[in-house]
């Protein structure tokens, strides 16, 4: 039987969780360098930066990410945070600095849904449990296609960027659905660590597709709304002189 050691280290219980902080030296510096992302060239980025510099702490160094070695469920929303928040503050950090990097907003759509479905595959999810280089290229990828897809949207027409979000919510809603649905747990690496918090591997994995399917999906599905209102609704004429 294997033994799982991933880069947050061992699945920990009910009673030690909240003592996992991670203090990894090269963590930190990650930390500093994202927090003085050129502030000082562009200080009314810095709201954005700081923010984002917080929730990487969170992900990566506070307990949060002990956790994730326990359940597959916090696993899930580790990765939401990616997509979700982490991303888009990067993008409001780096600012104009992104203005010549413009990809086109179809193909990273694809690709966003292609890395987050690959890195739920448990083949490749047991091998990022395992080892830290692989850990470390699931966080960058997941982040990185995310953020390409946040700059896309952003320059993208209104009914264009809802479409996209839309076909967004459609691929986590069947992510999410085949995991509550599945009728037995994919992922080794938690078999054995979820009975300590009271749950059963399917469970927990239930639970995990419960969080992509109902807060991932209700996240793309509200900034979708948003977008097609904001594109049904006329924009104020001028006023006559």
């Amino acid at each position: 039987m294997p033994v799982w050691l991933p880069y947050c280290g061992s699945a920990p219980d009910p009673g030690h969780w909240l003592a996992r902080w991670n203090f990894d030296p090269v963590l930190i510096i990650v930390a500093i360098a994202l927090l003085g992302l050129g502030w000082w060239k562009h200080p009314a980025t810095l709201r954005s930066q700081s923010c984002a510099t917080a929730l990487f702490a969170v992900i990566f160094i506070s307990p949060l990410c002990a956790l994730g070695s326990a359940l597959f469920s916090i696993r899930a929303v580790h990765h939401l945070l990616l997509t979700l928040a982490l991303a888009p503050l990067l993008v409001a950090a780096i600012g104009e600095r992104a203005s010549t990097f413009r990809p086109g907003l179809v193909p990273t759509t694809v690709v966003q849904a292609g890395v987050f479905w690959a890195w739920h595959f448990n083949p490749l999810y047991e091998l990022a449990l395992s080892n830290d280089a692989v850990f470390w290229a699931m966080q960058a990828s997941i982040t990185l296609s995310a953020m390409a897809w946040w700059l896309a949207l952003g320059r993208a027409a209104s009914l264009v960027a809802a479409a996209s979000t839309l076909a967004t919510t459609i691929q986590m809603g069947l992510l999410g659905a085949l995991l509550v649905f599945a009728g037995r747990p994919f992922y080794a690496p938690h078999w054995f660590s979820t009975q300590v918090w009271g749950l059963s591997p399917i469970e927990d994995q239930q639970i995990a597709g419960l969080v992509i399917w109902v807060l991932g999906s209700g996240a793309y599905l509200a900034i979708a709304s948003a977008l097609i209102f904001r594109a049904l609704t006329p924009s104020p004429r001028p006023a006559v002189a």
